[in-house]
């Protein structure tokens, strides 16, 4: 991919993703089918993270008793707000529990996050444009541009990795969301490039809060503040706010020179569809993807180990470079955030109770001694099989191994996994526990009557599709 374009001197990624989400028609049923699942999971998520004082302490307008007209409702609260902060609540409670949409790649993340800036600026867009006597926005809109998110933060993740020098995946949120809640402002290929530049010239926040010993709950936050970003840049663009050509690639200057180690960004393959119809659900477990299959393993070696604690020696987790690179953590665990990024105790948890909810990684759970026990009892090693199947476009799995050695000398067999509830191959599967995942979270905040007005449009496809963006927020809003 070259740089610059030679004939008006303008990076050719943000050319190319500003062509992208203007012009680019969506022709997947699947990635649309696909998107109408995305968005109930992910709203559901939001809505079981209401439950969760240190996520709604976050909420709410900067100023308290702020009030805007035409604002932004943030599901399952009464919180009416600016297009800007409304994506940071929206995306916020999103990610807090870190149980929806995964991507994994050279970079991971969660694509989902977008909708943080996508819904936020649906909602207000569509409220504008009724005041005016004009047709709001449909929720088809909304799924085409998680697409078009979910596409250009995916497929930038491919080849892109921004871990390997200590920047976070949420920078891709933040260009993602810029580029397509631009164009649902209204913008053309000059506003879109012009934010994007800008997107690209505020670099990233740092891993630092993802990682011993800083592991913290920004991390629950980070895609909020990300996507927000993305909706401010968006607005100052239709502005007329200026961009800059060579944000990525002027000498010295640009992002590739000053933080990603003088390597070229790269596209290696045409934006379409793609991330959409790969994307991973987190069905069973609210737990970092790379431990999965891992929790699903040790999940059904429960009923085989459950309450012989004392008489195991050893336990063995097989798995991919990634996860080691990423969650494998021996020694303290300092939080919940801290918790439900490691690989042991993610798989202790599912030994000893044969199933995993977001309370177990709490304080008072983290505190049953027999946590830590099986954790100093357990061996990571790198299966090169397993790291190579995982960067296998083809394949894309997530593989782990599970074996308990007992101190006479047996041991349970090894239970692999390769593919986690929630990938493609296992989509068919999948989906039924998603819904079922889905009613289950909105019925913590929810009372009966809401909740069966907010069911009755969500399942079938072209109910929800057709139906207007101001009318379907308004079905969440407390």
């Amino acid at each position: 991919m070259q740089t610059t374009s030679e004939q008006n001197k303008t990076d050719v990624l943000l050319e190319e993703i500003a062509d992208y989400v203007l012009n680019k028609d969506i022709t997947s049923t699947e990635a649309y089918n696909t998107a109408h699942y995305v968005l109930l999971d992910t709203l559901g998520c939001g809505v079981l993270a209401l439950n969760y004082p240190e996520c709604t302490k976050l909420l709410g307008p900067i100023v308290p008793g702020t009030v805007v007209p035409k604002g932004v409702r943030v599901p399952g609260t009464s919180h009416v707000l600016d297009p800007v902060q409304g994506a940071f609540n929206i995306g916020a409670i999103i990610r807090w529990l870190d149980y929806n949409d995964t991507w994994l790649a050279a970079e991971w993340g969660h694509p989902s996050d977008n909708l943080g800036g996508i819904l936020a600026v649906a909602d207000y867009v569509s409220q504008e444009r009724l005041a005016k006597g004009q047709a709001p926005l449909k929720v088809q809109d909304v799924l085409e541009m998680m697409i078009k998110a979910h596409e250009i933060q995916g497929v930038l993740a491919l080849e892109n990795s921004l871990n390997r020098v200590g920047l976070d995946h949420v920078l891709y949120v933040k260009i993602a969301t810029t580029a397509v809640v631009t164009k649902m402002l209204g913008g053309g290929r000059d506003e879109i490039v012009n934010a994007l530049s800008n997107a690209w010239l505020d670099n990233s926040s740092l891993r630092t809060y993802r990682h011993a010993p800083n592991t913290g709950s920004r991390k629950s936050w980070a895609a909020g503040d990300a996507t927000s970003r993305g909706v401010r840049l968006a607005m100052m663009a239709m502005k007329g706010e200026m961009g800059y050509q060579t944000a990525l690639s002027a000498p010295g200057w640009g992002f590739q020179d000053v933080l990603f180690n003088k390597q070229e960004l790269k596209i290696n393959q045409p934006l379409d569809s793609y991330v959409m119809e790969n994307v991973l659900f987190k069905v069973s477990y609210p737990a970092e993807f790379h431990a999965q299959t891992a929790a699903e393993a040790a999940v059904q070696l429960y009923p085989e180990v459950k309450g012989r604690w004392d008489e195991i020696d050893q336990i063995t987790i097989s798995t991919h470079e990634s996860a080691i690179r990423i969650i494998d953590k021996k020694g303290p665990l300092h939080n919940p955030a801290d918790r439900d990024h490691c690989l042991q105790y993610i798989t202790a948890i599912g030994l000893l109770n044969g199933n995993i909810v977001a309370e177990d990684y709490e304080d008072e759970a983290a505190a049953n001694p027999l946590v830590d026990k099986l954790r100093d009892k357990m061996v990571v090693t790198e299966n090169k099989a397993y790291t190579e199947d995982y960067l296998d476009p083809e394949k894309r799995s997530i593989a782990n191994a599970v074996q308990v050695h007992f101190i006479d000398g047996t041991s349970t067999e090894s239970v692999a996994c390769e593919y986690p509830l929630g990938h493609r191959f296992r989509r068919e599967e999948a989906i039924p526990k998603v819904l079922e995942k889905y009613a289950a979270n909105l019925a913590t905040q929810y009372p009966r009557k809401q909740l069966e007005q907010i069911e009755a449009v969500s399942y079938k496809y072209e109910t929800l599709a057709n139906m207007n963006v101001n009318e379907f927020m308004e079905l969440f809003f407390k």
